[in-house]
């Protein structure tokens, strides 16, 4: 597989990769309802969520907690696994800022 190269990432492209794999669980159920009791929404809050910055991070957490999915979802994607976690650390980072 060729993989086009992937610009420098920023904020705007982690929170974009993150909605991306929130999207990605979206498309698999039994995923999203692990990821929203892990953690602790419901479908119903799961919108007013997606615009904190803690909750786009944990969406890059639950990837990297499971290799197997983190995996799937770059293939997908077709990124570079290792690019999700730095995504994390710059949601994270620029959370506790």
């Amino acid at each position: 597989m060729v993989r086009q190269k992937e610009p420098q990432l920023d904020i705007e492209g982690a929170e974009r990769l993150a909605i991306e794999g929130l999207a990605f669980l979206a498309s698999e159920p039994e995923e999203l309802g692990r990821f929203l009791a892990l953690v602790g929404l419901g479908p119903e809050t799961l919108r007013d969520a997606a615009n904190d910055p803690g909750f786009l991070t944990a969406v890059l957490e639950y990837f990297l907690e499971n290799e197997a999915l983190l995996l799937v979802f770059a293939a997908r994607a077709n990124i570079r696994p290792t690019l999700i976690a730095a995504a994390r650390y710059l949601l994270d980072r620029d959370f506790h800022e």
